[in-house]
């Protein structure tokens, strides 16, 4: 544990460090030159210490300081390993340059990273010109150019690393000359990413953190890299991103499998592949499963809405919810969704529900049931279901009988006057002395006359008999009611009679006296 906490405290102060560590560039380019030249070291530091002195350090033969300067440049003269250092940071890493007695050398720069355009060129003193140059590569010859002097591989990768040298005449010379070989190393721009996923093993719903882990060198710290990552069979979890993290809100079962990651330095075509790595997502078995009811307790009316809920304390992932009669061993019903929480709804209770349920969840990782529940209907089915249906139909009813008064009545005013055979009206029914007529209606007993030639037939005489009575009146009008105990509603009453032919003695009956129709209890106002 102590170890792990001084980690943790000094990483900040390594990473400064590194962070801190001087990159020295060279003027010319070459690390190979010819004795009597001069190399102008830089030594570039972070900005935090570009203010003060730079101390120089060469090796050669052996450690030696060679001294103090007050810029952050030198001018080197001889051969040997040189680093720099500011105060405060570490060495950078050594720089080797050669002053070579030759008449013919291989320079090749300092260093270079896969993707840069690797140039080497054959060498030779200030006043001399070069005539045919060939360059070898591991002992084979790879260019050949009469005019060439350098030779240019662009796009260079970790496999262009190797031993290289060239061969050339020198004009007004007959004799070739050969360079020393010279090993150039091609450096990696960055290296193979490693994916991170914290915590390594996420739980159902919760959250993961995926990380893209490379390391740019500090010669190449303003290069800009773009990240994405991937998931089994190709599925893309994010586009490229300047970013190397990548947050998944949630995760589940099915998410788990191979991910990996990848880098690329859109500039130099550089493109790295993180090897994969295995993520199980865990799951929460359901537990403390729940039954309860919508009215609470178990209790409803017949024809009420009855609604069954299951729900679970714990449980991850897609649940599957089932309801069961327990005295029956009837299944009525089942339901797959990612939840903790499920119901089941019956529109309309009766007598028939009554009886034990219990509800099973299950996913995946066992079944769980809950306890058994009582539910209990009680009332009387179809009272209230009845008595709104009735009432419905008494309005409608109404409203057809008053479309038949006013479709009537004008034709009767219209009518009137003509000399058909048989009498007009007739003795109105026995009624109470204190009965009137109510309004909108006629007066009891009279007979609206009504003849259509389009219908009627020749000779026929049609009557329209309308009575309208007050409920709560003595005689067989009077009714009794559940509900509806409005003592003004109306009862309407209404028959349709024709006059026969000349044989019938102008006797006026009903045409048909199975079809007179009654209406009675029609609540009509």
């Amino acid at each position: 544990m102590l170890l792990w906490v001084s980690l943790l405290v000094l990483a900040p102060v390594i990473g400064e460090l590194a962070a801190a560590k001087p990159v020295i560039s060279l003027h010319p380019p070459w690390t190979t030159v010819f004795r009597g030249e001069t190399v102008t070291l830089t030594c570039n530091a972070s900005r935090v210490h570009t203010a003060e002195n730079r101390k120089w350090y060469r090796w050669f033969l052996g450690a030696t300081v060679l001294r103090d300067t007050p810029g952050n440049t030198l001018k080197a003269r001889n051969s040997g390993m040189y680093r720099c250092q500011t105060r405060g940071s570490l060495l950078s890493d050594g720089v080797s340059l050669i002053f070579s007695s030759g008449r013919l050398v291989l320079q090749a720069p300092a260093s270079v990273f896969e993707g840069d355009t690797l140039v080497l060129r054959c060498g030779v003193r200030a006043g001399e010109k070069l005539g045919p140059v060939t360059y070898s590569w591991k002992g084979k010859v790879v260019f050949s150019s009469p005019e060439a002097r350098d030779l240019a591989i662009p796009q260079a990768s970790l496999n262009n690393s190797g031993f290289y040298g060239c061969t050339g005449f020198l004009q007004g010379n007959r004799y070739s000359y050969r360079s020393s070989a010279r090993h150039v190393h091609i450096q990696e721009l960055f290296p193979q990413p490693k994916l991170e996923v914290i915590p390594p093993q996420p739980m159902e719903g919760g959250s993961v953190n995926l990380s893209c882990r490379t390391q740019l060198p500090l010669e190449r710290s303003d290069a800009v890299l773009s990240f994405s990552f991937f998931r089994d069979r190709g599925v893309v979890l994010s586009n490229w991103s300047s970013s190397p993290e990548l947050q998944i809100t949630a995760v589940w079962r099915e998410d788990s499998g191979s991910y990996w990651c990848e880098a690329s330095a859109a500039v130099s075509g550089i493109h790295k592949r993180s090897l994969p790595l295995q993520v199980r997502v865990h799951g929460v078995p359901v537990s403390a499963v729940l039954l309860e009811t919508l009215p609470q307790g178990g209790h409803v009316l017949a024809g009420e809405r009855l609604v069954l809920v299951c729900s679970v304390a714990e449980g991850t992932g897609d649940t599957t919810f089932s309801w069961h009669r327990e005295d029956t061993g009837e299944r009525l019903g089942s339901t797959r969704q990612r939840s903790q929480r499920a119901e089941l709804e019956i529109p309309a209770a009766w007598g028939s529900h009554t009886g034990w349920y219990y509800c099973t969840a299950d996913n995946g990782l066992g079944l769980a049931r809950s306890g058994a529940l009582n539910v209990t209907v009680t009332g009387t089915p179809g009272n209230r279901s009845g008595l709104i249906a009735a009432k419905a139909a008494g309005v409608l009813l109404s409203i057809l009988l008053l479309a038949v008064v006013l479709w009537i009545y004008p034709r009767r005013r219209r009518n009137s006057g003509r000399g058909f055979p048989g009498n007009t009206a007739r003795s109105p029914p026995a009624t109470g002395p204190e009965e009137a007529p109510q309004a909108g209606c006629p007066a009891p007993g009279e007979l609206l006359w009504s003849y259509d030639k389009a219908h009627a037939g020749e000779g026929d005489l049609v009557y329209s008999e309308i009575q309208c009575m007050q409920l709560g009146q003595e005689g067989a009008a009077r009714t009794s009611r559940t509900s509806l105990e409005d003592k003004h509603d109306l009862v309407v009453y209404s028959a349709v009679k024709t006059r026969l032919p000349e044989d019938s003695a102008g006797e006026l009956r009903s045409q048909d006296e199975d079809a007179v129709k009654s209406y009675e209890n029609v609540q009509f106002a």
